[in-house]
């Protein structure tokens, strides 16, 4: 049977980086086929190319057998390909009907909105997606933004659907529960590409998959026939340890106190409902804890970008209790925030000038009143030595490197300047294999140096992996603080959804 879509041959190159070479690979009908590889292996530019974002540099194209040229998204979307970027397209303050319909080919200068509701009741109806259609989009959460795009694909009848890390996003239910549904799309014919760097998720949901490696094709396989130790093996050249050793260490002294923690969130409800727990030199204290909890308001207000309105936190028996960043970071705290993005790195600054953010005052990097910039990007170049940050120069705009690449920016800044105390909120988000065994490393690296470091993560295994102690925390309570040794996955998972055991 002919596939509905075929790539010959396709490469681009952007400036001297070759993002895509001389790729082949095809997709069938009914089927999905996940497309994967590490953060800037060229995913995301393969799938602009077939979406017409990106023209090609070399290739062909065919669309149900017969060959296309697309210039433009509104050329995708014509033939029945459509695409949901892992950074939304979408309008905030307009509802999730305006959304869907003001995008579409069709809407010309009146938009039938009645018309339009409708047919998204039947969609939602059809798929089991609880979506308030009239509510604005800056009022739903991101997973349900995430539906408003599909929605939007859907509404316009694609016969493709192109998904880019489609769940960074979700929690491991909202993961399940998306999964079925894509399941039930490609049983009704819908063909879907599903780009991810997690192989659990290709094991879980995929027909076939795609590997790619530095822009070019590893090999294309029936998933039933390979392990994720194939897979990671194809992804990264070598082999992959999933779970680092951790040697045991005897924990020090308590660096770090908190005591009756409360703090308000961005709507100013309460986020934070009176949190107590210490954290040792030489340990990994683990935060546990379905996404939207607290953890996000815990480790600002300890990083000092959130102020408390309650409570207590000492930092080697001195109060650090909403002191302002600079100074929390100077008194040897590091932090590494769960949005690299937004909150950990400027984009549009160079390399060497986020690796010396908050520290642009100091002597080591001045000459006079003014910045050393060769000072600077000396400092820069030991780091990216040190970490292996892929780079073609330290004064490379940081907006052109991968995720992975832009967490080891952050690491390499906040290791630098955290003697005491290491705050790591989400450090291996939206990281692949390679990536997040790399983290892992150094986290433990750090822990031996005799730095107590609080992590979160919203992956169990992850957070059994690596910590020392787990502490629970829901809807801003912590639920019980356990020795990892001693912990049972069933309770921890029990105490994240609110419900106490005997045992907590």
């Amino acid at each position: 049977m002919e596939p509905l879509l075929r790539v010959e041959g396709l490469s681009k190159r952007f400036s001297q980086v070759v993002a895509n070479d001389d790729l082949s690979l095809d997709v069938r009908r009914g089927e999905i086929h996940c497309l994967l590889g590490e953060n800037g292996a060229g995913k995301t530019t393969l799938a602009e190319c077939l979406y017409g974002f990106f023209k090609p540099d070399a290739g062909r194209i065919f669309f149900r057998g017969q060959p296309v040229r697309l210039s433009s998204p509104s050329d995708a979307i014509a033939l029945g390909i459509g695409m949901v970027h892992q950074h939304f397209v979408l309008v905030p303050p307009l509802t999730v009907v305006e959304n869907v319909v003001a995008g579409t080919p069709s809407a010309g200068v009146l938009l039938d909105l009645a018309g339009a509701k409708r047919d998204l009741e039947t969609l939602c109806r059809k798929y089991g997606v609880d979506l308030d259609l009239e509510a604005r989009v800056w009022q739903l959460s991101v997973g349900k933004q995430q539906w408003v795009e599909i929605l939007k694909a859907l509404y316009v009848g694609s016969e493709l659907l192109i998904l880019d890390e489609p769940t960074a996003v979700l929690t491991p239910q909202e993961t399940d529960r998306f999964f079925a549904t894509l399941r039930q799309m490609t049983r009704e014919g819908l063909s879907i590409l599903l780009i991810t760097h997690k192989l659990n998720e290709v094991m879980q949901v995929s027909d076939r998959v795609t590997v790619l490696r530095k822009g070019r094709l590893v090999a294309t396989v029936q998933t039933a026939e390979v392990t994720p130790a194939d897979l990671a093996r194809m992804m990264v050249g070598r082999e992959v340890v999933f779970r680092i050793e951790r040697e045991a260490i005897h924990r020090g002294e308590a660096v770090l106190e908190v005591e009756g923690l409360r703090a308000l969130d961005d709507k100013g409800q309460p986020a934070l409902r009176g949190v107590s727990f210490n954290l040792h030199r030489r340990e990994i204290l683990g935060v546990a804890g379905i996404a939207g909890n607290g953890q996000k308001e815990l480790f600002e207000v300890l990083a000092g970008i959130r102020r408390a309105g309650q409570g207590q936190v000492r930092l080697q028996g001195a109060s650090i209790l909403n002191r302002s960043p600079g100074e929390i970071m100077a008194r040897g705290v590091g932090h590494i925030p769960e949005d690299r993005i937004h909150e950990g790195l400027i984009p549009d600054f160079s390399v060497a000038e986020n690796l010396v953010l908050g520290q642009q005052r100091s002597p080591l990097y001045r000459r006079g009143p003014f910045l050393d910039p060769e000072r600077i990007a000396k400092f820069a170049r030991t780091c990216v030595s040190s970490f292996d940050i892929a780079t073609p120069t330290v004064r490379h705009p940081a907006r052109f490197l991968s995720g992975g690449n832009l967490q080891k920016v952050i690491l390499a800044r906040e290791f630098g300047q955290c003697p005491q105390c290491l705050l790591a909120n989400q450090p291996t988000r939206g990281l692949d294999v390679g990536v997040i065994e790399y983290v892992h490393r150094r986290l433990l690296e750090k822990r031996a140096e005799g730095v107590g470091i609080l992590f979160a993560s919203e992956d169990l295994e992850e957070i059994f992996s690596l910590s020392d102690r787990v502490a629970v925390l829901f809807k801003g309570q912590i639920m019980g603080i356990f020795e990892s040794s001693q912990a049972r996955l069933e309770e921890i998972g029990l105490l994240m959804a609110g419900v106490r055991g005997e045992t907590a």
